[in-house]
């Protein structure tokens, strides 16, 4: 190859020969892949990949650039990036750098020109597996041992790596272009709900939903506890979305099982899944996980069908839950729970992420939900 050569190896002994963007070093991680067409800046700034080396399966990634505005988070937070095709030339009004820049100024290893379509059939076959991206060992069974030797996701706390060290308050809202046509903006009303957002590794468009709703946000760390979230005197608690395996956080758990009862809660993603176990329910690894912008999911109370954005590795075991809640959301691919309701209590939580960008905008109505609950609760 003409450009910088770069390996993949992967844990079932398989290795990728390919071309390196981005940074120079070596990296392991869990490989996974995400079938999003567009979104790979957002995908990049998503603090819920951190630990995870990322397969895009579209082909051509790069071609709209990079900028300043549709960032996630406060940086990238995962290992490395694997894509087809690099574009080098982007093409986008609002492009400010090219995604190989992006990723060299913020040190983050790319492999490109490999058949990610083989590598994807490995992981849909054997599930996410362990791997290894270098750019400074190209020898196959150097890069093995190392797999071999790196540490996996199941019983790791990677919330403490991403989590924000003091609470703040929340002040933009959505853009002109992030706002959903339908979707209307109470930022201006005097009333004002007081949510407090524990941050896992929370995506920022979620803050900008909530603010865009007219509500006041405050962010917590999350390992704040249920006294000093209560002590803020919220109207309403948010669980946000996160990284890794939800078992070892049981700082989290005991938290929300604090909160559940004395205030409404709304959760997505990791936080749906630390409702599950603050409930009493389990949850487990799936194979390769729900990764892209197009994962269908029933509405079990309305019987409607929501194309959703998601990421996650981990699902709420549904013969674990306890009678006292309903599943209100399932996975239409493979029958996985997608949210859950406490029938009694204003507690409920969505595994996908309604307030996708970029993605489909079928499930934003669940802020609007949120806010009746809030609003319900001060009256």
């Amino acid at each position: 190859m003409a450009g910088r050569p770069a390996k993949l190896a992967l844990a079932n002994g398989v290795v990728y020969s390919g071309e390196a963007f981005g940074a120079d070093g070596e990296v392991d991680g869990e490989v996974v892949f995400n079938t999003s067409m567009t979104g790979y800046q957002e995908i990049l700034t998503d603090p819920s990949y951190t630990g995870q080396i990322v397969t895009m399966t579209y082909p051509l990634i790069g071609n709209y650039g990079v900028n300043a505005e549709d960032v996630e988070s406060r940086g990238l937070f995962l290992k490395g990036f694997i894509v087809r095709e690099l574009c080098e030339v982007p093409s986008n009004y609002r492009s400010d750098e090219s995604l190989d820049s992006y990723l060299r100024r913020n040190h983050v290893v790319g492999i490109q020109g490999i058949d990610t379509r083989s590598l994807v059939r490995q992981i849909r076959t054997q599930g996410a597996m362990k791997g290894v991206i270098s750019t400074v060992d190209l020898d196959d069974a150097s890069l093995l041992r190392k797999v071999q030797a790196a540490p996996g996701l199941v019983g790791r706390d990677l919330v403490r790596e991403v989590m924000p060290e003091k609470s703040d308050e929340w002040v933009s809202t959505l853009s002109e272009l992030g706002r959903p046509g339908d979707f209307v903006s109470g930022a201006a009303n005097t009333e004002q709900p007081h949510v407090v957002a524990i941050d896992y590794g929370m995506k920022w468009n979620i803050a900008r939903y909530l603010r865009d709703l007219g509500c006041r946000v405050t962010i917590v760390p999350g390992t704040a506890t249920a006294d000093e979230i209560l002590a803020l005197n919220p109207d309403g608690v948010f669980l946000s979305n996160g990284p890794g395996d939800p078992e070892p956080l049981e700082y989290a758990i005991s938290t929300i099982r604090n909160l559940i009862g004395k205030k409404p809660i709304f959760g997505i993603c990791l936080g749906l899944q630390l409702l599950g176990l603050a409930f009493g329910g389990k949850t487990y690894k799936l194979r390769f996980g729900h990764r892209g912008a197009n994962q269908p999911v029933l509405n079990c109370r309305t019987g409607k069908v929501e194309i959703t954005s998601q990421n996650h590795g981990f699902a709420v075991d549904i013969a674990s839950l306890p009678v006292d809640i309903e599943v209100t959301h399932v996975n239409l691919n493979d029958q996985t729970v997608e949210g859950i309701r406490h029938k009694t209590l204003p507690v409920f939580g969505v595994q996908y992420h309604p307030e996708a960008a970029a993605g489909p905008h079928d499930s934003h109505y669940l802020f609007t939900e949120f806010l009746a609950l809030m609003k319900g609760a001060m009256v």
